[in-house]
């Protein structure tokens, strides 16, 4: 079964203040409508393979990128970038890693493993909004990922 309007991101976090602030700057960019949220990384992976809550629908179908935090519950943003690069119906999803983690064994650690970038998360709601708008119109509406069967 389809997911009746496709999901274009997902965003999983588990600090609520910092998905507050993300969501009231996707919803500023008028890009909250396509967004998902996973509170953590067990939950990210069953959105994203259709298992548990999520079992028979396809939630990939309008994925366009995953922006997640590398400090999660149940499974570290880390084990989620290498499961989604184990798989050959996820290995080209971009995957977004936002964090405040500035340790270069980690930053090197993400890319190793597959993330496609790495952003730092800023402490000023400003600089909040604007890296998530920025994130938000860059893998919405910018970049253009290859079509299935293309």
């Amino acid at each position: 079964m389809d997911a009746p309007n496709p999901i274009e991101m997902l965003l999983v976090e588990d600090n609520a203040y910092d998905l507050e602030l993300a969501m009231r700057a996707l919803q500023k960019a008028n890009l909250a409508s396509v967004t998902h949220v996973a509170r953590d990384g067990a939950e990210a992976l069953d959105f994203i393979f259709g298992t548990g809550v999520f079992a028979g629908q396809n939630m990939l179908a309008g994925l366009k990128v995953v922006v997640l935090d590398l400090r999660l519950p149940k499974v570290d943003g880390l084990e989620v970038v290498r499961r989604l690069r184990e798989q050959a119906e996820t290995r080209l999803v971009p995957v977004v890693m936002l964090t405040g983690s500035r340790e270069q064994p980690q930053i090197a650690q993400a890319y190793q493993l597959g993330v496609t970038s790495y952003v730092l998360k800023p402490w000023i709601f400003e600089y909040y909004a604007e890296v998530i708008r920025d994130i938000g119109l860059y893998w919405l509406r910018r970049n253009q990922l290859p079509r299935e069967g293309k």
